[in-house]
């Protein structure tokens, strides 16, 4: 009933990983770019830093879906909450080996280094995008740095992508750090960036109407501070509330109206 006031076939601000919902500013495109760089050069070890709430999962999620081929193979794990032992045994499991989780250190350390160099006998590019490397444990990261050590020669034509808040950048650790070949930073939406993405999921949601006043927009760029999860969060709650009191179009004192009353749930969602 919500999203049928408004014309729409569904949210335009849903929550969750779609690259469907993939808005590409000036920055996302930039950093993007970055991303194939990194790959197509190649280089060993990149780092996509950003605040929560930016937009580094989603990047990540698009980037493995450009770069996956049949001449390269793509693994896409978050290290939040991992073991060493988790680690390897889901870099194994996404590389194309599914072992028994039960297997030993040393049997899953040479599955995933057998992997590696099997896909640089065949000439096959490997990228690995580890997403919350800001929170893994010490011993995981260890083990990435391992693992980015495992064949020093660039006809190996391994990379690796780590993705972190800014402001525990050193949470990586020095190894890490000095293996790194390229930092891609990863801004916030300008208020033009912010104003163009609502207009734009709106429509590709079926609403080709005006929804938003511009002064709408601009209180939800200003209190969502730029930052795309936020930005979607509080604009999705707006049109909430618009069609809860049935108007035509969502204004600024809608959007503040909804900030207030949740700001806890808007500000924690980045």
């Amino acid at each position: 009933m919500i999203y049928s006031h408004w014309g729409l076939r569904e949210s335009p601000y849903a929550a969750g990983i779609d690259p469907r919902a993939f808005y590409q500013s000036t920055n996302h495109e930039e950093a993007l770019a970055r991303l194939h760089f990194l790959v197509d050069q190649p280089r060993r070890v990149g780092l996509l830093l950003g605040d929560s709430g930016v937009g580094k999962s989603l990047l990540l999620e698009v980037f493995a879906r450009q770069k996956r081929s049949a001449i390269r193979q793509v693994a896409s794990l978050s290290l939040l909450g991992m073991t060493p032992a988790e680690f390897l045994w889901q870099l194994s499991l996404r590389l194309g080996r599914d072992l028994p989780p039960i297997e030993s250190m040393f049997q899953l350390w040479r599955s995933v280094s057998d992997l590696l160099r099997e896909n640089r006998y065949q000439q096959f590019g490997t990228v690995l995008l580890l997403d919350d490397a800001d929170e893994a444990d010490s011993e995981v990261l260890l083990q990435v740095a391992r693992v980015a050590q495992i064949d020093p020669s660039p006809a190996a034509r391994l990379t690796i992508v780590l993705a972190a808040q800014s402001r525990r950048l050193g949470n990586l650790g020095r190894r890490l750090l000095e293996l790194s070949d390229l930092r891609i930073d990863l801004e916030p939406w300008s208020e033009s960036d912010t104003m163009a993405y609502l207009r734009w999921a709106l429509l590709q949601a079926g609403r080709t109407k005006a929804t938003f006043t511009p002064d709408a927009m601009r209180h939800v760029h200003r209190l969502a501070e730029g930052l795309p999860r936020r930005v979607k969060h509080l604009a999705d709650m707006a049109l909430v509330a618009g069609a809860g009191s049935e108007l035509e179009l969502v204004d600024g004192e809608v959007v503040e109206s909804v900030f207030h009353e949740l700001g806890v749930a808007v500000t924690s969602c980045g």
